[in-house]
Parts: C-alpha cells; structure tokens; sequence
C-alpha cells in the first residue's frame, strides 16, 4: 500500500488551517509549520493583567462562509464558539457631537437613510437588490475559481454575470447613483476599505460587502475572534493534521523541478506537496532560490499594497461612555487620509480611526469595571520611520479626538498599553512592506490579475492567502485555503 502524500503547509492563519484540515480529511498526511507560538497568523491573542486582546481582524461579517466552512466536516461553528449578532452593528462618529448608531436589520436601517436623507430607504433597497445579485455570484462563483487562466472565466453565464456584477465601474460611483448625503456616502463606502483601496478605485462589485454587512449582520464569537481560529486548529486536529508551533522555516529546497525538504529552526520535513500560507513575497523570495521565484523585486515593487495598521492595546480601570461594541471616528476628511496612504505614502496628518471596545459585549476580555480598547489607524505600508516617537504622538493624536467624544478623560486610566506596526507586523509574520491586510482589491490586482496560487517554477508547490486569490480578508483568506486543496487534489493525487 502506497503511504499518503506528504503536504507541508507553511503558516497556521486562517488559509493554511483551511487547506491543511481539507486536504487531511482527503487522506493527506498533513503538517502545519508554524512560525509563531500559536495559531492565527494577523488573529493571535495575548492576555495582560486580566486584558484579553485580539490582536488583528475584529469584525465577523459573512458567517454563512464561517458555517459552510465547519459544515464540510460535519461540524457547526457552535461545535467550537458561541455567535452573537451586535445592535447596532457599528457606531459612526463624524464629530464631537455627532454620531449614528447603525442598527441591525433593514427596516430600522431603512428608517436611519431617510432620516438622513429622504427617500433614500426606498433607494437602499435597490442598491440592496443588487448587492445581493453580486454576493451570491461573487461569493458563490467568482471567489472559488483558482484564477489560474482566463478560460475559466469565459462562458456565456459569466459574462452576462461580469457585466451585471459592475466590475469595471468603480464603487464610488455605483453607491452615488442611490445616495447624497455625505455621511450615508461614507457609511455605505466604509465596508470596502477592509478591501485596501479607496471606493474611486475598488470595483463596484463589492458592493457585495454592503450586501454582507448589512444583510448578513455583524457578529461576535463570544470570547474574542480568537476563538475561531481555536476552533479551526481543533478541527485540524481531529481531522490528523499535525500542528506544530514554534516552526520558522528557513529554506524550501528544490531538485529537478520538485519541492522536497522545508528547513526550519528546529528541523527538516519531506514534502510531496507544499501550501505556502505565510507571506507569498518572503516565501517566494526569501524561501526559494533565485531561479525558482514566481516573481521578481520589480513586479512586487509595482503592487498596489492594502494598509498597514498602527495598532493600540489598551486596558482601561474604567468603563468608557458612549462607545459601542465597534467605533469609526470620521471626524476628519477621508480623502486626505486616503492619498496619504495610497497616492503620496506618507504618516497622515489628520487621521481617521476605529475603535474596538469588546468588552461593551463579552465581560471575559478585560476584568469587572474595566474596559478593553483596541485602537486602528490605517496608514501606508512601507513607512520605515516607524518609531516610538511616531506612535506615541499618534496615540496621543487619537487619544485627544476619543476624549472630546466621550466627553471624560481616559489617557489618565490606562493601566496597560501596547502599540504595534509596520516592523511588528515585518517581524511576526514577514509581512511584505509590513502591510496589515494583503494586496488591495482594485482592478488591476482581480482574479488572474493578482499573484498566482500554483508556482510556475516549482511544480508542487501553492501559494494561499491574503496575497493571493481570492483576497483579504478572514472570509477570503478562508476560502483561498479551500480554493488551493481542490487544485492540490486534482493534481496529486493519492
């Protein structure tokens, strides 16, 4: 009897565990190496003085992704983590005095647009309608297509669906032919920034994202986004997969066209098959020699990169007025913010920001009477003059605009505080240019136009994850793991 194929994944975030628990059911002998002392990749935890604090992806849209996930294996998402949907999904903060709650389900939703602007509850359910259309194609087809040849996408159905699905009209002016009001405008447009480009540049196709958001709910795994990445590693267990921690690989060898060791640290794994879901670029050419690279410095010089974060954890001996579960302060003009980090790459001089505060739902992240705050600026990636200095004038930059909003100080009350950017994010998880999201969703960057997710030096070697197909995201990055096992399967199989 022949022995299973050996498959190697490099990186327990939510890709490698996705493919390497789809490819153990299969029959695969499957081992995880991961580089960190935990699962999850950017959606690790830590714990400090009582705190519990997610360190990366916050929110959880789409959990029909999430229970079509587990479902696969016979499992259901409860199997290993409780959901609560929050009301309101979110808060929007436009100024010291001015804020919207965003309320679960649409008729209130609808309610909120007319206030706001008459008759645009009515214009919401179109744009809706629409959505809606592009979410069941998009996520239903388009996502699960390898994007390795153009073929794939040529059929009579999918181009009536391309032209449907507005990929070559830019979002920003798909939301205007339903909405005026610039807050709506900017409440509508938010989703897409989770996809790393502005809406002038985003198709308008992610308007699907409106459609999860909005449609779909927001939601919290009780315990922190944490747990799902427990619950994933758990069913990679049950289902064989070997997880080992602590694993920094070093080197990937290949002889005759053929991946056949990986070197780590620690040790040195046969490989019949290897899923690379750390960072493609440190993989591709940290990992590999020259002659085995997808691609060279020049081609990824040229992408268009989603943010990076400059991140605050906090721990706060207080309870924090007027905060909801998730927060966006647009008190300052996006637009600047955004060239600052798209067109002319620099540290924004008026920043936007979110506020994460878990502890307004789940008591178990910070101790009774306390509250829990995770503070996000989004700014460009690649910014080498990331300091001390620089973080702490941001942190008393956001601190200030949270302080006027709530009315109370809170700097005085912080009993623990760690900051995290671009070299952290270099450090912990080779992240190219120390970008916190992956490549940006614009046009250029789409399907077959993005990095591809099978080597064309190596022949048994896959890329998955956020720089590869289908995108950022946890949904995304889930089904990018999915996506690269059928492909391994079809091709090598046992």
């Amino acid at each position: 009897m022949t022995p299973p194929k050996r498959v190697i994944v490099i990186g327990a975030g939510f890709a490698g565990l996705s493919a390497a628990t789809q490819l153990s059911a299969k029959g695969y002998d499957v081992t995880i190496l991961e580089k960190n002392t935990m699962p999850g990749g950017r959606a690790r935890v830590f714990s400090e003085q009582g705190f519990v604090f997610d360190m990366g992806p916050s929110w959880y849209w789409m959990p029909d992704v999430f229970e079509d996930y587990f479902a696969r294996f016979g499992k259901k998402p409860s199997d290993y983590y409780q959901l609560v949907r929050l009301d309101p999904s979110y808060k929007v903060v436009f100024g010291a005095d001015e804020a919207l709650d965003l309320p679960a389900g649409i008729p209130a939703l609808k309610q909120l647009f007319d206030s706001l602007e008459p008759g645009s509850g009515e214009r919401l359910d179109e744009f809706l309608r629409q959505a809606a259309y592009k979410y069941k194609v998009g996520i239903g087809q388009f996502v699960w297509k390898p994007s390795r040849r153009l073929t794939e996408f040529i059929s009579l159905k999918l181009l009536y669906d391309v032209t449907r699905l507005d990929v070559f009209q830019s979002f920003a002016q798909h939301v205007r032919k339903f909405f005026s009001d610039s807050r709506l405008l900017q409440m509508v447009e938010f989703p897409v920034l989770f996809l790393g480009a502005t809406a002038e540049n985003t198709p308008a196709m992610y308007s699907l994202m409106n459609y999860a958001e909005m449609k779909g709910g927001t939601w919290y795994p009780m315990g922190g986004m944490h747990q799902i990445v427990k619950g994933m590693a758990a069913l990679a267990e049950e289902k064989g997969v070997k997880l080992l921690l602590n694993q920094n690989v070093t080197r990937i060898e290949v002889q005759e066209g053929l991946a056949s060791r990986v070197y780590t640290e620690a040790g040195i794994f046969e490989a019949d098959v290897i899923v690379a879901g750390a960072d493609y670029h440190h993989v591709d050419n940290d990992l590999l020699d020259a002659t085995h690279r997808n691609y060279d410095e020049s081609y990824w010089n040229k992408r268009t990169m989603a943010p990076s974060s400059l991140l605050y954890y906090l721990g706060i001996n207080k309870r924090v007025p007027r905060l909801e579960h998730h927060n966006l302060f647009f008190d300052e003009d996006f637009k600047v913010h955004a060239a600052e980090i798209y067109e002319s790459p620099q540290w924004p001089s008026k920043p936007l920001f979110y506020v994460s505060a878990p502890s307004k739902t789940d008591p178990a992240v910070a101790p009774e009477g306390y509250e829990n705050l995770f503070v996000l600026i989004p700014v460009a990636p690649g910014l080498t003059d990331d300091t001390e200095a620089v973080r702490e004038k941001y942190y008393n930059v956001v601190m200030e605009r949270l302080e006027a909003y709530v009315g109370e100080p809170v700097r005085p009350h912080v009993v623990y505080k760690r900051t995290y950017a671009h070299r952290d994010f270099v450090q912990d998880y080779n992240a190219f240019r120390g970008n916190a999201y992956g490549l940006a969703n614009t046009l250029k960057q789409t399907a077959i136009l993005k990095p591809a997710l099978k080597s064309k030096k190596v022949k048994n070697m896959y890329y998955t994850g956020q720089l590869t197909v289908p995108g950022p995201g946890v949904p995304p990055s889930l089904i990018s793991g999915l996506v690269v096992a059928k492909e391994v399967i079809k091709e090598h199989k046992l």
